[in-house]
């Protein structure tokens, strides 16, 4: 009986938080498409503007790091001279919707 209890009061608790974590497909819609486009490849007026890296290329995939996804997407990105090219989404997302969303550009790959 205990351990009903305690198995139900976990799976509870997990999909109390899954409701409010948003899905890996939405936080890139609202977060990312508009500088590296709906398929990741950066081919819009903002991606080619930027330079940004095409994450449907299998080579592109392969010289990144899940480590440095995950940083840039915490602590965004600035150029050289310290403007800032991709803002810092740590205080929008949480650490449970970066990994996801880093999971979500790997399956980009064609």
């Amino acid at each position: 009986m205990k351990k009903i209890l305690v198995l139900s009061l976990l799976a509870s608790s997990f999909m109390v938080t899954a409701a409010f974590a948003a899905p890996a497909a939405d936080n890139w819609d609202n977060n990312c498409t508009k500088c590296h486009s709906a398929d990741g490849s950066g081919s819009g007026k903002m991606g080619k503007r930027l330079k940004l890296k095409n994450y449907t290329d299998a080579a592109v995939q392969a010289a990144m790091k899940d480590e440095d996804m995950v940083k840039a997407i915490k602590g965004g990105v600035r150029d050289e001279a310290g403007k800032e090219r991709m803002k810092s989404f740590k205080d929008d997302l949480s650490d449970a919707e970066v990994n996801d969303l880093v999971a979500y550009i790997r399956n980009m790959k064609k």
